[in-house]
C-alpha cells in the first residue's frame, strides 16, 4: 500500500490557496476537509461567494484528497473538473469535503462537496492525473 502523502503540504505550498484563506482541517486516506473564510473581495457583484472561489476550493481540496493516496515520488494534477453550483453561497465561511471515488495508478477521480452555513452549495467531480514529482521539488 502506498504511503499517505503529506496532505497539509498541498495547502502550504499553494500561494493562491493561502491568499484565498483556505485552511486544511482534517484528513483520512482518500478524504480531506478544508475551510475558507469569506472576505468581501471573494464575493461577486450580488454579494454571493464567487463561483471561481468555490471552484478553486473544490478543485484544490480534491487534489489534497487524491494526494493522500499518492505514492512517494508522485503528485497529482487536475485534468478535468465539472462543478454544479446548486445555490448561492453566503455566510462567514465555506467548508469543502473531498472524497476519492476511485484511486488509480495513473488517474484518480474525486468528488468535492462545498457547504455554506451547512447547506450544500456546490458539487464537483475532479479527475486528476498521477504524475512524477517535478525535478527540483521533494516529494510530499
Amino acid at each position: 500500500m502506498p504511503r499517505m502523502a503529506d496532505w497539509t503540504e498541498v495547502f502550504a505550498r499553494a500561494p493562491f490557496m493561502r491568499w484565498l484563506g483556505v485552511d486544511a482541517e482534517s484528513t483520512a486516506p482518500g478524504r480531506v476537509e478544508a475551510t475558507l473564510r469569506v472576505r468581501p473581495e471573494l464575493l461577486q457583484q450580488d454579494g454571493f461567494v464567487h463561483a471561481g472561489v468555490q471552484t478553486a476550493l473544490a478543485d484544490h481540496t480534491a487534489g489534497a484528497a487524491a494526494a493522500t493516496l499518492t505514492p512517494a515520488g508522485k503528485t497529482v494534477l487536475s485534468i478535468e473538473l465539472k462543478i454544479n453550483l446548486l445555490r448561492p453561497a453566503t455566510g462567514q465561511a465555506l467548508r469543502c469535503v473531498a472524497e476519492v471515488l476511485r484511486g488509480g495508478k495513473t488517474v484518480t477521480v474525486v468528488e468535492s462537496s462545498v457547504f455554506s452555513e451547512e447547506k450544500l452549495v456546490a458539487k464537483a467531480t475532479v479527475t486528476l492525473a498521477v504524475v512524477d514529482v517535478p525535478s527540483g521539488r521533494a516529494s510530499g
